[in-house]
């Protein structure tokens, strides 16, 4: 019998399409056919609700990683309005993968509902966004995700407790994160997972793990500590601007992600027999026969 979920992993493209649609369908068409991820994982924001008029009229804090003369002409260059995100997940659909995007605010997280994805996603930086998360909870029926970075444990519970009154904890994913791009693997605090299963394992559907490190030797070990949603940043090419670029996977290593975990998954298994099969044929051959 199986002890471990089968792993699920959600290719998290976010705004990485750099504003072109091409460059998006691409990154889903290779997540799918070459990367064998389940799903795909945008971004959407309002960034007129999300941002003060001084924050949306700054420069960016990296301007050689910006898209616009602003913050706000950066965020905007690089966000699809609803009817593009019709489309994007109407392509998933066609070829045979998850679509799901992140949402950032309440406006956001209505027009993405509209569009009944399987889950949506709530960012770290917006998981005390509790109008939002009421809307999602009374008129959106999928799975909602919740990243759990720069968050206290108490901000945590409050969390969970909210979803349980609402009824909707049975939907709900937990995720073990830092946040960080990218994060070193001292940061990355792996055990905080059993925290989250220990506590909360019993009331939520699943407890993921969304990493921001290199590599991925770390979400072999986080899927081993009991997260079986493993999402990471996905891109085509490491070296273009913009933030996420350099904490993301390319498409090798999003391939050998899927292919590592899906092995690990298959050895995470009790011995059927004390002698199986395959070792029958060494013990003949190999056994010391003069005990």
């Amino acid at each position: 019998m199986k002890e471990f979920k089968k792993p699920y992993v959600i290719a998290e493209i976010g705004c990485n399409h750099k504003g072109e649609m091409e460059i998006a369908k691409e990154l889903i068409k290779i997540a799918k056919i070459f990367g064998n991820a389940d799903a795909v994982k945008f971004q959407k924001r309002n960034n007129k609700e999300l941002l003060t008029e001084e924050q949306y009229n700054a420069p960016h804090p990296n301007f050689s990683n910006s898209y616009g003369e602003t913050y706000g002409a950066h965020r905007e260059f690089l966000e699809f309005n609803v009817e593009q995100h019709k489309e994007l997940k109407a392509y998933c659909d066609e070829i045979g993968i998850t679509y799901s995007t992140s949402v950032w605010d309440t406006t956001s997280a209505k027009e993405i509902a509209s569009l009944n994805p399987d889950f949506i996603k709530i960012p770290s930086a917006c998981n005390n966004n509790f109008e939002m998360l009421e809307w999602l909870s009374e008129n959106y029926s999928g799975e909602i995700h919740i990243s759990t970075g720069m968050t206290t444990k108490d901000e945590t519970d409050t969390l969970v407790d909210f979803f349980t009154k609402k009824g909707r904890n049975q939907d709900l994913v937990l995720y073990n994160c830092t946040s960080g791009y990218p994060v070193p693997f001292e940061d990355v605090c792996l055990l905080d997972i059993n925290i989250l299963r220990q506590k909360y394992g019993h009331l939520v559907k699943h407890i993921g793990f969304s990493g921001h490190h290199l590599g991925i030797a770390v979400d072999m070990a986080a899927y081993t500590l009991g997260a079986n949603i493993i999402e990471r940043h996905y891109t085509i090419d490491r070296t273009w601007k913009g933030t996420d670029h350099a904490a993301s996977l390319e498409p090798m290593g999003l391939r050998k992600l899927t292919r590592d975990l899906n092995a690990v998954y298959q050895a995470l298994t009790f011995k059927s027999a004390d002698i199986l099969p395959i070792e029958q044929v060494q013990r003949d051959k190999l056994k010391n026969k003069k005990v």
